[in-house]
């Protein structure tokens, strides 16, 4: 019962609140426009979170490298199971200023399986890259707003 107390105390404050560090950032961030399927998912993800930019402050510039390999191999030298590794290096930067706000890099992982018909692998392999690409959008969105929070 004194635990909200002992947090208002302590100075924290919800992200999400209103007037809270995530308000600087909804409807302001310009996300890099994309060049490929994931930079699609990304930037999609990122706009569910932080809003389609109205009044853009900020630009955030990414570059995105993705890495397939094998882990499930069978006795007859068959993959049956990958990991797809994402690593995403960002930058926020304030559109008046050209000053850089924060950046940093995500990296994650997820897996698909490749057996049964070559559609079906397809098809996993394009669910488990729609999945990484949120992932690491996520990992984003979060640090941007606790940069927010600690900017003056």
């Amino acid at each position: 019962m004194l635990a909200p107390l002992a947090m208002a105390a302590c100075g924290f404050a919800p992200a999400l609140a209103p007037d809270g560090p995530a308000t600087a950032l909804m409807g302001r961030v310009q996300v890099q426009d994309p060049t490929d399927k994931n930079g699609f998912d990304l930037v999609e993800r990122l706009e569910e979170r932080l809003g389609r930019p109205e009044a853009p402050r900020y630009d955030l510039a990414y570059a995105i490298v993705t890495e397939t390999v094998g882990v499930g191999i069978t006795t007859d030298n068959k993959t049956t199971r990958y990991n797809l590794k994402g690593v995403i290096d960002y930058t926020l930067t304030d559109r008046a200023t050209g000053a850089r706000v924060t950046g940093g890099r995500v990296q994650s992982f997820t897996a698909y399986a490749a057996t049964g018909s070559t559609v079906a692998g397809l098809a996993a392999e394009e669910d488990a890259s729609l999945r990484l690409m949120r992932i690491l959008a996520d990992q984003i969105t979060a640090r941007l707003i606790a940069a927010m929070a600690r900017q003056p």
